[in-house]
């Protein structure tokens, strides 16, 4: 009796860690998606610190390298 309840707690335990943390990974990239760490005009601003001018191009190309890192 005192073993089924030991075995109980703990899987209690186990699935109730794992399920939080498959939710907080899911919670972390939705705010990920919403809010990027890095925007448009940061990278306009890191090229200008260089002295350089990026076109457009170039903008999305980061952004878009951005998303696919995150996305794994």
């Amino acid at each position: 009796m005192i073993y089924g309840l030991i075995f109980g707690v703990i899987a209690a335990l186990i699935v109730g860690g794992l399920l939080g943390f498959y939710i907080a990974t899911k919670i972390f990239k939705k705010q990920m998606r919403e809010n990027p760490p890095i925007t448009e005009d940061q990278i306009r601003a890191m090229y200008a610190q260089m002295g350089r001018k990026p076109s457009e191009q170039q903008i999305r190309q980061i952004m878009n390298m951005m998303k696919s890192q995150g996305a794994k």
